[in-house]
């Protein structure tokens, strides 16, 4: 092992047995293992947090099924490095393409790696710590099966650092005496990388002898070294959070506050909007239709505009969508309804709604007894919509959400109360 390169890097596992974590993946029976066994492996998405083990993964399957390993990172590759990659497929024969960060190719760079998914001259597997289905094309994500990568849990970590300390020379020639994991385990987020910079930094920070690993020595250690936002940590997820609860809340100072701390923090502002689009359905809803039109706008102007000028777009939008009087019926509606269908399945449709384009069907009494709306008063006739089996069954309360004026006043009161006007 060099001992120059990071631990995390020098006890690196090397093959399915060393491997830690992802057992719905890799364990005994499990699916993905199966095909790295019987070396059938399609094109793949990795989708997870950092630090389970999806670059480590890759280099075990192309070690297991002998093929020439090529790894790129999104951040820093283009179109002709994969282009490169194919020609030189083409010459010796199919290679593993590990490309990792995939979802920060945009639709034309994803583009150039269809063909050769599609003719198997490359086997992909691509690595994102964003979901597939709003950051991969459709193309791409249709020739590749997508697996979801789990954080890792406490036994996982403990058994990672029990490996580094068996396989890693330093480790061996130094006296650690393990007295409290939490702290190390809580600071780590599930990310085996970080869990072991952790473990080094501490070592390194450390004069005594043994070297004692508790709560307090492992907090005091890196609250002068780790950040206090890492965009792929636990911090980022809290902040996310607090960010939608403050806006749900109807708490524009706090709103503001979270959008702050993220954009100085350099967080994606395409995902900071995404999140917004949610909400202005999610908890906003028909109590302000417009919300979803702003989110809409906002998400499609920063898109245009950019950072810094996006910042400006994105605190107008907050602060509406905070602002804004709320209501989660749609929300809880189609919930209710998707369980509805779950237990009663696909329940026929009453006669009287059906459409009766043929003959046959009118025999059936396709469409009889139906009532068109528009030909009474109000546009509005007493008839049943639902099959029988749900005959009166009710998806959609309106009656439980103050109506948008009213709460408005309300929230004005409220902020009056709290901060002063």
């Amino acid at each position: 092992m060099n001992p120059n390169k990071p631990l995390a890097e020098r006890v690196r596992p090397q093959n399915l047995d060393e491997y830690t974590g992802q057992e719905h993946l890799i364990g005994k029976g499990a699916i993905l293992r199966e095909a790295i066994q019987n070396k059938s492996i399609p094109s793949i998405i990795f989708w997870g947090p950092p630090g389970v083990g999806k670059t480590t993964l890759a280099r075990i399957i192309g070690y297991e099924l002998n093929l020439p390993f090529y790894g790129l990172s999104a951040i820093n590759a283009g179109v002709a490095d994969v282009r490169r990659i194919i020609d030189e497929a083409k010459k010796i024969g199919k290679v593993l393409l590990f490309l990792d960060e995939i979802h920060r190719f945009n639709k034309s760079q994803q583009d150039a790696l269809l063909g050769a998914v599609e003719n198997g001259t490359i086997v992909l597997i691509g690595a994102t710590t964003e979901n597939p289905s709003f950051e991969v094309n459709s193309a791409l994500l249709s020739r590749c099966q997508v697996y979801i990568l789990k954080e890792l849990e406490a036994e996982h970590l403990q058994l990672i650092i029990n490996n580094a300390i068996a396989k890693d020379d330093w480790l061996k020639s130094k006296q650690i005496e393990f007295k409290e994991t939490e702290a190390l385990f809580l600071h780590s987020g599930g990310d085996a990388r970080k869990l072991l910079n952790i473990l080094e930094l501490i070592i390194n920070q450390t004069n005594t002898t043994p070297i004692v690993i508790n709560n307090e020595n492992t907090t005091r250690i890196l609250q002068q070294k780790i950040a206090s936002y890492d965009k792929n940590g636990e911090e980022h997820y809290n902040i996310i959070s607090a960010f939608i609860k403050s806006m749900r809340g109807s708490d524009p100072n706090a709103a503001v506050y979270y959008l702050a701390r993220m954009l100085d923090a350099g967080e994606n502002i395409e995902f900071i909007a995404r999140r917004m689009l949610i909400l202005a359905s999610e908890d906003i809803g028909n109590a302000n239709p417009n919300a979803l039109l702003l989110a809409t706008n906002c998400f499609q102007a920063i898109q245009m505009i950019g950072m810094p000028e996006a910042r400006i777009i994105l605190s107008q939008t907050v602060v509406y969508m905070a602002s804004s009087a709320k209501s989660n019926a749609s929300y809880l509606a189609i919930d209710e309804a998707l369980s509805t269908v779950r237990k009663t399945g696909n329940l026929p449709v009453p006669l009287h709604l059906r459409n009766a384009p043929t003959k046959l069907m009118k025999d059936l009494n396709y469409g009889t007894d139906y009532q068109y709306a528009h030909v009474f008063e109000n546009n509005f006739v007493e008839q049943e919509f639902l099959p029988d089996g749900i005959k009166g069954q009710k998806f959609y309360e309106p009656g439980n959400n103050p109506r948008e004026n009213e709460q408005r006043q309300f929230l004005k009161l409220r902020w009056k109360e709290k901060y002063g006007y």
